[in-house]
């Protein structure tokens, strides 16, 4: 069944809580989304939002790559050759990963929906749900647990903490969590490169004893040698983000000595889902666990994620918030959230739907 056109746009779906990590504060939220159409009349739907000062690239530049022109190879192609086609939208947008994730979502959605099965069925379910963490930005210790107090009242049972600007105040924030919510809460965190190698080990140490879950790339995504150099017993509690964007990151990073014992994968980051599970097959060898973040996205791509995360059997971890806080969107449907928990649904592709 061939591709008869594809529809680019992109829409500003507002924040409602805007936040603050270690390099920048987040208060709007614009996606680039992509329709695919069959000849049958199917339609599938991607989305992506690039992090700039991750993986260089803009959001200008990822509408660029999706204009008209650039995208006509893959019209009149059979969606069912997808792997050749991801390969070409790979070789002909190395630079635009949030682009590529965009359309390689929508890809997956159209034949998935053509072929009348859920997206996470056609990758082959390894897990059925998983509960999500909800992530709080850098604040002062009062705001901190106010609103933890806010998402433990509806339903949510993990935090990630966004620290990495003032040791002293990020180990505060941990103690006052700890002694407010006890053992119901599990804590992540996330010091987004703000710390030094000395400073990761000093939190380490400082809060062995409040049993945080894992650190989030404490070093900066260039330190991979001062990650390797880490002590293993840390090294196994760190999650690789900013230093994890591609296959090849991810070799370099189990290479022995291994750098860390968790990948934090995005799709943003490595273009899509197809890159993604290539990620997730070297993390296996490697026997590292699996982490799944995102940006602030659409339900779309969210929903994206989380579908490649349940067909791998080494996920752990979930961080799939980013659709959470958004004022709006251009579907609805997609995952299913319950008291935090994350489920796929049984519908075909994505299970998502247009917005009119």
């Amino acid at each position: 069944m061939k591709i008869k056109n594809i529809k680019v746009w992109n829409a500003d779906l507002e924040n409602t809580k805007p936040y603050t990590i270690a390099f920048k504060t987040v208060d709007t939220v614009r996606n680039a989304f992509v329709e695919i159409t069959l000849e049958n009349g199917v339609t599938g739907i991607g989305s992506g939002n690039p992090s700039e000062y991750v993986t260089g690239e803009n959001l200008t530049q990822t509408i660029d790559a999706l204009q008209e022109k650039n995208l006509e190879f893959l019209v009149g192609r059979d969606i069912r050759e997808v792997n050749q086609l991801l390969f070409e939208v790979l070789q002909k947008f190395p630079k635009n990963p949030a682009a590529r994730a965009a359309l390689d979502i929508a890809l997956y959605d159209t034949l998935t929906i053509h072929l009348g099965i859920p997206l996470v069925q056609y990758l082959g379910q390894k897990i059925k749900s998983l509960p999500t963490s909800n992530t709080i930005g850098i604040k002062n210790v009062e705001e901190t647990l106010k609103e933890a107090k806010e998402y433990q009242q509806k339903g949510f049972k993990i935090l990630k903490v966004k620290l990495g600007k003032d040791p002293a105040e990020d180990i505060e924030r941990m103690v006052k969590l700890r002694e407010q919510f006890g053992k119901s809460m599990i804590i992540r965190i996330d010091a987004n490169q703000g710390y030094s190698s000395q400073q990761t080990i000093d939190f380490y140490n400082r809060t062995k004893d409040l049993d945080i879950e894992l650190i989030e790339q404490p070093l900066p995504a260039k330190s991979i040698d001062e990650m390797k150099a880490l002590p293993d017993e840390i090294k196994r509690k760190i999650a690789a983000d900013e230093a994890l964007l591609s296959p090849a990151d991810a070799l370099r990073l189990v290479t022995p000595p291994f750098a860390c014992g968790i990948f934090n994968i995005k799709l943003m980051k490595c273009g899509g889902i197809n890159q993604a599970l290539k990620i997730a097959d070297l993390a296996l060898h490697g026997k590292v666990d699996l982490f799944w973040g995102c940006n602030d996205e659409s339900i779309v791509s969210i929903t994206g994620a989380l579908h490649a995360a349940f067909a791998c059997s080494n996920t752990k971890y979930i961080d799939l918030d980013g659709s959470l806080d958004l004022g709006r969107d251009e579907v609805t449907g997609g995952f299913i959230l319950k008291d935090g928990i994350m489920y796929c649904s049984d519908k075909p592709g994505l299970g998502l739907e247009r917005i009119s």
